[in-house]
């Protein structure tokens, strides 16, 4: 299915002031240069506040994470469960339309959507207050047909039923979510033979937080719940803006690499030397990590390797390494580990790169006369 931005966009986006709290959390999960790992969180808040996600959303997101707005938007545009255009305001409805669901009635629960909310998916009824789509398995096969309104499963479902639950809805009321034909979870419809339940359990596990909360269709705010950030420290909540001063940033090793007693780290660090033993003569300078390969001014007879045969090496990255005075395949299979490690951090855009693609093992391949094909 091809999945397009809405033609209509809002000029702007921004979290309100607890769900900023919750992203910035969720940020501080994630080691410096590995915050787009957080993306999918943030998108999904995003959502949960706006209804659907909006292209100012998207690129908002992209910006905290320091992502090219191009990733975050192949990501929204990937995973089904962002809604790429307005949905009701009240709520929107997704129908399973595969096998199970289809032959036990989903072509019915389809026909009162199309009745009672719009005639085709993703259009807004006309009080603007719901909408619907079909949507491919959910799960809940035992007990098709069924709808997911919100975050809970309303299961084993007819015509009638489905069109009771959204007349109720649309009245403000709060129907029980779960099978509508009395079962209690997912039984044999003659009831269970095995494993019953006890008198005092009225509801299964997710019935009775729908219950517990008295709203199945509420979406989350930034209020639910306190914001535990653990790995900040006890009163830290969220990530401190690299704009504020007050702030100290955490060295940034190379790696992995440590760093040293000021803080800096060891590609930045002058080169120190070892310890004198006793009695004997002061060691030499040790090498310490992540030290500059050797360079060339420009490559051989005016004619540099193409890089782009090692695998990991675009265009963009083969301009980078060129700059930097590397042209031939003999060179980057030269370089030592600690050599790597300056390379990986120094490559912008690409760190971790070069070790994780083993260029060094490609090009010693290239430089004997291997070839591969261009990446």
């Amino acid at each position: 299915m091809l999945r397009r931005l809405h033609p209509d966009q809002p000029e702007s986006f921004a979290f309100t002031p607890a769900n900023q709290e919750w992203a910035e959390a969720q940020i501080s999960k994630y080691p410096e240069g590995r915050q787009a790992s957080a993306v999918i969180p943030l998108l999904w808040r995003a959502q949960e506040q706006e209804g659907w996600l909006s292209r100012p959303a998207i690129e908002s997101v992209a910006e905290m994470l320091d992502m090219p707005y191009i990733r975050a938007l192949e990501v929204a545009t990937f995973y089904f469960m962002f809604q790429l255009q307005p949905v009701g305001s009240l709520a929107h409805v997704q129908v399973c339309g595969t096998t199970s669901c289809m032959i036990c009635g989903a072509e019915d629960l389809i026909a009162v959507c199309r009745e009672k909310i719009a005639p085709k998916a993703h259009q807004l009824s006309s009080d603007g207050r719901f909408s619907w789509e079909e949507v491919e398995c959910l799960g809940a096969c035992a007990n098709a047909p069924m709808v997911q309104i919100g975050k809970d499963y309303f299961e084993d479902l007819t015509a009638e039923k489905f069109a009771w639950l959204l007349d109720e809805f649309a009245a403000g009321r709060v129907p029980l979510p779960g099978p509508q034909n009395g079962r209690f979870a997912s039984e044999p419809a003659g009831g269970a033979t095995t494993l019953e339940r006890s008198a005092s359990e009225k509801h299964n596990g997710s019935v009775a937080l729908a219950v517990a909360l008295g709203d199945t269709i509420k979406r989350i705010d930034g209020t639910e719940v306190p914001i535990v950030t653990p790995w900040l420290g006890e009163k830290a909540k969220g990530r401190a803006k690299d704009t504020d001063p007050s702030v100290k940033k955490e060295p940034k090793p190379a790696n992995g690499l440590t760093v040293d007693e000021t803080g800096a780290t060891v590609q930045e660090a002058p080169a120190k030397e070892r310890a004198k033993p006793k009695g004997g003569p002061a060691a030499p300078p040790m090498q310490e990590p992540g030290t500059p390969p050797p360079t060339m001014e420009g490559p051989r007879k005016g004619k540099a390797d193409d890089l782009k045969q090692i695998r990991g090496i675009g265009p963009k990255v083969e301009e980078q390494l060129n700059a930097m005075g590397f042209y031939h395949f003999d060179q980057i299979a030269a370089w030592t580990e600690h050599e790597i490690a300056w390379v990986d951090q120094n490559v912008e855009g690409f760190k971790g790169r070069a070790s994780r693609d083993d260029w060094v093992a490609q090009a010693k391949d290239l430089a004997a006369g291997g070839k591969q094909e261009t990446s």
